[in-house]
């Protein structure tokens, strides 16, 4: 609705003018915080993760930062340092970051009345030598806006809130993944390692056969035996080195770097600790913290809000007034002084589609944040039980069959060193332990990547990755 308001022959309407450029001038107030609402992601991050997270938005800013991803370089990386980094450099991070300047202009925007409004019309005629002037000067404000602000600026803290926990969020997803991405890289290298060991003994084998038939000391269907499996072995080398290149590559993006040369990587995986974390209310712990759940929660109190909003406008949307002067006449007679109102009349909508849409976007908000809640529950169950499950594969392989295949290796070198089994039963041997090791470091891989699972599932919804390792390979073992 619109309408103006005499500046000086009504009294009570020229001090509600006086409210309105009041109102205006304090409503100019808001502004910008600093930080842009940053500390709270940056809290967050270092309670929930650890690590420390910048927002570089100068020159100044950006070259510390690089200053200090070049450090963290210069060294083999440990798994918080490649956390560090991708939250540092990852661009994709950093583009997230803006969300929070969007949103908190959409929110300093809510807190400002509209610009008045001035219009003028102006015309004239000439009629017997004289000229005749018709000139309308409307200067007008947006008084409903000042009925609607408190409501607006409220949704609007609440979106910018929702913003910072999904930011924050986007923080964790990309320390968990470049967690798993580094772990799976470490492992990756170390079966390489051990798959060329493999080829080795397998290659000796075969050279062994194959100068065996030469000689008539070896029948064919031995020798194709042996020969097959450095073949197979040869072919497993190849996929592991395809495989460490890929987690390499996806490590490289995470942390946003331009080449995998520039990433020092140590030899070996973190040892398996000595016992499992003990999650007793798991459940309870990940609908209390959990940030998306958060976000969920405070976009569902915006919508309330808004929908308090939208029955407050169903009818009127603009209410504008404000002083106006008119001249009719001659250029010399004189303006009249008065005030003009004007609004949208609620003849054909009444407003109800409005009200309905925002009832039906509640409705939809409030099952999805229930389902969320399930979901949350059932994905932390499920991270839990990875986790728990791996670490207990893992210290099986490391506690029984790594072992246990050792002491068969040293109890057949013996036999050996005594004449009592063959070159190619030692050789087997030797293969069968080092794809024992080998399955252990997938079976640790999988526990670090489902320990990072399960911190993820406690802050956000995670990434759950099904269980990575490859089945055990042969004995190495061929029947002769």
């Amino acid at each position: 609705m619109r309408s103006t308001l005499s500046a000086r022959h009504f009294g009570s309407i020229k001090g509600l003018t006086a409210l309105v450029l009041g109102t205006l001038v304090l409503s100019g107030c808001a502004s910008f915080s600093p930080d842009g609402g940053f500390d709270t992601i940056r809290e967050t991050t270092r309670a929930r993760i650890g690590a420390d997270a910048q927002w570089a938005r100068s020159d100044e800013a950006r070259k510390e930062v690089d200053t200090r991803v070049t450090e963290l370089l210069a060294k083999p990386l440990a798994a918080e340092d490649a956390v560090q980094v991708a939250i540092y450099n990852n661009r994709g991070l950093r583009a997230a970051f803006y969300d929070l300047g969007i949103s908190e202009a959409e929110m300093v925007q809510a807190g400002r009345l509209p610009n008045p409004h001035f219009s003028m019309l102006r015309t004239r005629r000439a009629e017997n030598g004289v000229r005749e002037f018709k000139i309308e000067q409307v200067l007008t404000f947006n008084l409903f806006a000042l009925i609607t602000m408190p409501l607006a600026v409220e949704v609007e803290k609440r979106n910018f809130a929702q913003t910072q926990r999904m930011t924050a969020l986007e923080v964790a997803r990309l320390a968990s993944e470049t967690r798993k991405a580094y772990f799976g890289a470490i492992a990756a290298e170390e079966s390489v390692r051990y798959l060329r060991k493999v080829k080795q003994a397998a290659e000796a084998g075969a050279g062994l056969a194959r100068k065996m038939a030469e000689v008539g000391n070896f029948n064919r269907l031995q020798q194709a035996r042996e020969q097959g499996f450095y073949a197979s072995a040869a072919l497993d080398l190849a996929r592991a080195e395809q495989a460490s290149i890929a987690a390499r590559e996806r490590l490289t993006k995470l942390l946003g770097l331009p080449s995998p040369q520039a990433i020092r990587l140590p030899e070996r995986l973190p040892d398996l600790p000595k016992l499992p974390d003990e999650l007793p209310a798991v459940e309870q712990t990940a609908l209390d913290q959990r940030l998306d759940l958060q976000a969920v929660r405070l976009e569902t109190e915006a919508l309330a809000r808004n929908l308090g909003l939208t029955q407050a406008t169903r009818f009127i949307n603009v209410l504008e007034f404000g002083p106006a002067r008119v001249l009719e006449g001659a250029r010399d007679s004189g303006y009249k002084r008065g005030y003009e109102v004007s609004f949208e009349l609620p003849i054909f909508d009444f407003g109800g589609s409005k009200v309905a849409k925002a009832e039906a976007i509640y409705g939809q908000a409030v099952e999805r944040a229930a389902e969320a809640a399930i979901n949350a529950r059932s994905e932390v169950r499920e991270a839990y039980s990875a986790y728990r499950n791996s670490f207990d594969i893992a210290k099986h392989y490391r506690d029984e069959i790594v072992p246990l295949n050792k002491r068969i290796a040293e109890e057949n070198l013996l036999r050996y060193n005594g004449m009592l089994i063959g070159v190619f039963e030692l050789l087997a041997d030797a293969r069968s332990q080092i794809t024992s090791v080998n399955s252990y470091i997938e079976s640790l891989r999988d526990y670090w990547i489902a320990q990072s699972d399960l911190q993820m599932a406690l802050i956000g919804k995670p990434s759950l990755a099904a269980a990575s390792r490859t089945a055990p390979a042969s004995t190495g073992r061929p029947d002769h």
